[in-house]
């Protein structure tokens, strides 16, 4: 919904300045969506006057003018028919911006002749579509700012445009009065009677009109109209043209801009029949099916059986409602018009409206509910406003139905407000507040008026109350607590590790994705799903008909989604469920993370790489960490046959417990998921981490060892079928009191290794860290654990020193 400040005005009685209009707006409901203010675009523009003009050596329809500005005088080169000696002009500067062209002029030169800036057209600073010649005024100072001229000559020009959000429930917000009303109620100023008209027909409507039994009851409740005769249709003064132009409507003639004045002022909906081109009467009633008319959107419209629609004798006229024929419309040659108000069935409207595909401003306040009391009051307010433009003689008023009883009342209980909303607000100032919004007070009976449909019950009362009282005068007021003491953690473990994990993985640089649980069948098959027991019954569309099985499928999909657009370097994770059925228990919380192309940008010092495995290894045993994983784990293999099968790994507490997986992803699910790699990933299970033994939230005691450690090498020969993990294992329970730990520091593998070693041979160097807890080591006690080192390998492994 559109107005002008000067149009509210024309309601209301205020000094309240533009803020404080638009502050109230937002806190009665009407939420303000944005505020056009015409002077913000036209500041920079001043008055200035041509001192002398002269033709262009160079063209015929060019003037060279010397132009008298607040800066001395400056030569314009100026193209408008009535560039001349002697005018006020609109001046534009250079490195103004120009609304109506779009751009910020500078000093140049036309045809060999310099120009300091440009005189404006009307179009080119969007007060019209006027672009015949150059701006004249008719007085103005030079140097003076056009902005200031208009604000004291033509107001309107520069009268800010309000753009309000209106709910469904707030049909009478859609005229300028009722938002008026809101704000006179708030106290922003003094409603103003509204100015109605008395008509007295002069002759008898030679047009009758009628309503069909069947729609009657849920069409059309009331008709009324006149006939008013040799009218002079003639564009609307200009008052009326700016107020459409500033709401984005554009002038068609007096007749058809009275409805729409009618239409934002008052929301009442009208319209007007070219009187000469009706055929016998009019009728409302269901259309039949299959026919046609052509509408004043200059489209054809086919009909379905049961759609209101307005007839004549030669066929339908008028989409009830909504929008009227071309047929009848009304021209500039128009001379006799029949004027119409109605009350429709809003359900219909909206019904037909849909289906026809016709959006209109009638449509939309008729579908959402107008004021029924009013209808009659419209016509001859409506009417008056043709006789005051266009002249002619009104006819008496023909009517078919009645209008419609809306009289309702609900029982006003002053406590109520503090027990709903927890306000205290006097029972005074709630009945003052109620009158002041239209409704009439009998005793503790509030009588709601017409133009409030959504006013439904009590509780409707006490909203309207508060709603005018402001909400944000609400104050919280602290509960009384049932018992004291420490209340019990709201967050069960599983949560906490589940939010845990997603800070982690987001503090080691990944972006969160948040995708559907649904993927298609392929995507689905390639992480293990895809099977009928996951399959939805009912899919969106064919892209979502599966359960996810995996977070890696939909990551993988985004993944493609931003290399198409350019994004090669992507670090990407998601917590959420997966499933493996369709049954409540088969699903569990994942977290996953998707490394994909180089750890950074191009580097001249190549620090740069392509990610592999041992990065998403890193950042999915930090997750583990975080949400409290034991530090001593097992890497295995056969991870799923989604990852590489030689560069990937589980992350397991014995061969069954498995936390996770990480690895390079296969080539062939990359391939058909359209994703370039190089790509690696993790997968990890939050509700497979055991709970920790302690339930205390205080850390153990740090154990510190004064003593100094020693390490030991030892390289190995043992079959190159030989995983080092097993050897690592072994040597690490050579000893479980003083080995700290065990790593690989190199591996010697190929026909060099087999040539010195053996064929099926290599050769696999660790460190072993003794810690002593006690006392320093002793070379026999070192050379003690050395030997149960060797022996434990040479047990698990079958391995040999390497001489």
């Amino acid at each position: 919904m559109k107005f002008t400040l000067s149009w509210l005005k024309e309601h209301l009685d205020t000094q309240a300045t533009l803020d404080e209009i638009l502050y109230a707006l937002t806190d009665l409901g009407l939420e303000v969506e944005g505020v056009e203010d015409p002077a913000a675009k036209l500041k920079d523009f001043t008055i200035a006057k041509v001192t002398h003009a002269e033709k262009h050596p160079d063209a015929d329809k060019l003037r060279v003018c010397t132009v008298d500005t607040d800066e001395g005088e400056k030569q314009i080169v100026c193209g408008a028919p009535n560039a001349r000696e002697g005018i006020t002009v609109v001046l534009c500067k250079p490195g103004s911006y120009i609304p109506g062209l779009d751009i910020t002029i500078s000093v140049g030169k036309i045809r060999g002749v310099e120009s300091h800036g440009m005189m404006a057209s009307e179009r080119e600073l969007e007060l019209s579509e006027e672009h015949d010649g150059i701006i004249e005024l008719p007085s103005g100072e030079v140097g003076q700012r056009f902005v200031d001229w208009l604000a004291k000559n033509d107001p309107a020009r520069v009268d800010p445009v309000i753009e309000i959000a209106i709910t469904p429930n707030r049909p009478d917000a859609l005229g300028v009065r009722g938002i008026a009303l809101d704000l006179a109620a708030r106290g922003l100023g003094t409603l103003k009677p509204a100015k109605t008209a008395e008509i007295d027909g002069q002759f008898s409507c030679p047009i009758a009109v009628s309503i069909d039994e069947d729609t009657r009851e849920d069409g059309c409740e009331v008709f009324a109209g006149r006939l008013i005769r040799n009218v002079t249709n003639v564009p609307s003064p200009q008052w009326l043209q700016t107020q459409l132009r500033a709401l984005g409507l554009r002038p068609i003639s007096a007749l058809v801009d009275v409805t729409n004045f009618f239409t934002y002022d008052r929301n009442r909906p009208l319209h007007v029949f070219d009187a000469d081109k009706v055929q016998g009467s009019l009728r409302i009633h269901r259309a039949a099916g299959g026919e046609t008319m052509v509408g004043l959107d200059e489209k054809e419209h086919t009909f379905s059986a049961g759609q209101v629609v307005i007839s004549d004798d030669a066929g339908i006229e008028s989409v009830a409602g909504i929008m009227g024929g071309l047929a009848t419309g009304c021209t500039l040659e128009t001379t006799n018009v029949f004027l119409e108000a109605a009350v429709w069935e809003p359900v219909q409207i909206a019904m037909t409206g849909r289906a026809l595909k016709i959006n209109s401003d009638a449509r939309y306040r008729n579908e959402r509910g107008i004021d029924p009391a009013y209808n009659m009051q419209a016509l001859d307010d409506a009417t008056q406003m043709i006789l005051d433009l266009c002249g002619g003689e009104p006819s008496d008023v023909v009517v078919a139905g009645q209008v419609p009883d809306v009289s309702r009342a609900y029982k006003l209980d002053a406590s109520r407000v503090s027990s709903l909303v927890g306000m205290d607000i006097p029972e005074s100032e709630q009945r003052q507040t109620l009158t002041k919004l239209g409704f009439r007070l009998e005793g503790n009976m509030a009588h709601v008026p017409s133009w409030r449909p959504d006013v439904l019950g009590e509780a409707d009362l006490v909203e309207e109350v508060a709603r005018i009282a402001s909400l944000t005068k609400l104050k919280g007021k602290p509960m009384p607590r049932a018992h004291t003491g420490v209340p019990k953690p709201i967050l069960s473990p599983q949560q906490k590790r589940e939010q845990i994990a997603r800070r982690t993985t987001a503090a080691l640089g990944y972006n969160e994705c948040v995708t559907y649980s649904f993927i298609d069948r392929d995507s689905a098959a390639l992480f293990g799903g895809g099977t009928d027991v996951t399959m939805l019954e009912n899919p969106i569309s064919s892209e979502m008909s599966h359960m996810r099985p995996d977070l890696l499928a939909g990551l993988l999909l985004a993944a493609a989604r931003n290399q198409a657009r350019g994004f090669a370097d992507l670090a990407l994770f998601e917590v959420g469920p997966v499933f493996s059925g369709g049954e409540p228990g088969e699903q569990q919380l994942q977290v996953a993370g998707l490394l994909i192309g180089r750890t950074g940008p191009k580097d001249v010092h190549g620090t740069a790489r392509a990610v592999d495995l041992y990065d998403a290894k890193a950042d999915a045993e930090a997750v583990l960490a975080a949400i409290g994983a034991p530090a001593k784990v097992q890497i295995l293999r056969d991870a799923p046959g989604w990852f590489h099968p030689g560069r990937s790994g589980r992350i397991c507490l014995g061969p069954k417990k498995v936390l996770g997986v990480f690895g390079e992803l296969h080539p062939k699910v990359l391939d058909a998921m359209d994703v370039k790699g190089p790509a690696v990933a993790f997968a990890l299970w939050p509700a497979q981490v055991p709970e920790a033994r302690s339930k205390s939230a205080t850390r153990p005691a740090l154990a510190l060892r004064d003593l100094q450690a020693v390490e030991r090498d030892f390289a190995f020969v043992v079959d190159s079928k030989v995983e080092a993990l097993t050897l690592v294992n072994a040597a690490a329970g050579a000893d479980k009191a003083l080995i700290d730990g065990v790593r690989v520091f190199d591996q010697f593998t190929g026909d060099k290794a087999e040539a010195q070693m053996g064929e099926g041979k290599k050769s696999i160097a660790i460190t072993v860290r003794l810690q002593p807890v006690e006392a320093t080591l002793k070379e026999a006690e070192i050379e003690a654990v050395a030997k149960k080192v060797v022996e434990k390998v040479a047990k698990a492994t079958g391995g040999v020193l390497r001489g």
